[in-house]
């Protein structure tokens, strides 16, 4: 089921109008119809403030599963085929999506340089970064941290953030609870 599918039906469950989600979510009531019908793929972020809203956490809105305590990933799985792609030129795999109950968000992000869209952040919880490989600006609040192959920053996500990949590529985990 597609992500602005899956915001829907849990929408429709709780009795919901679009207006009021949109509201919790500071967003406009057609924003939030676009992204339902799926003209628009939300960033982290948005998906962040959606779920948030709607009382459950953003991997859910991304894959959808059912609950196991252990959840194997391997390698071979982690391919930009099953990778969801953002508006905003971001690629994102979701770690351990099928655990509807865990209390971080793990996902590895691959953002090309030239291609991500500038965009200011913030969402409740905290974050953690760690850069797999290339090179990438991150900014919270208004501190400037360059980051490359092995370097983390921790952070108060209700901190506006941005990143900007300044090699080709970067991968980087990015995980956040909420």
């Amino acid at each position: 089921m597609e992500v602005g599918k899956r915001i829907r039906k849990l929408r429709l469950q709780q009795k919901l109008t679009l207006q009021d989600i949109a509201d919790t979510c500071g967003f406009t009531r057609s924003l939030l119809s676009k992204i339902e019908n799926g003209k628009i793929a939300p960033s982290l972020g948005t998906l962040s403030k959606i779920a948030e809203a709607l009382g459950v956490k953003s991997a859910s809105l991304i894959e959808e599963g059912t609950y196991k305590s252990a959840i194997f990933t391997p390698k071979h799985a982690i391919e930009d085929s099953n990778m969801f792609r953002t508006d905003t030129a971001y690629a994102i795999f979701t770690f351990a999506a099928e655990h509807i109950q865990k209390k971080m968000q793990p996902f590895l992000i691959a953002a090309k340089k030239g291609e991500v869209q500038m965009h200011n952040v913030s969402h409740t919880g905290e974050e953690f970064i760690y850069v797999l490989s290339g090179d990438i600006k991150f900014r919270v609040g208004s501190l400037t941290y360059l980051l490359s192959d092995g370097d983390s920053l921790y952070f108060d996500a209700c901190e506006q953030h941005e990143v900007m990949p300044l090699s080709e590529e970067v991968r980087y985990l990015n995980i956040f609870t909420e």
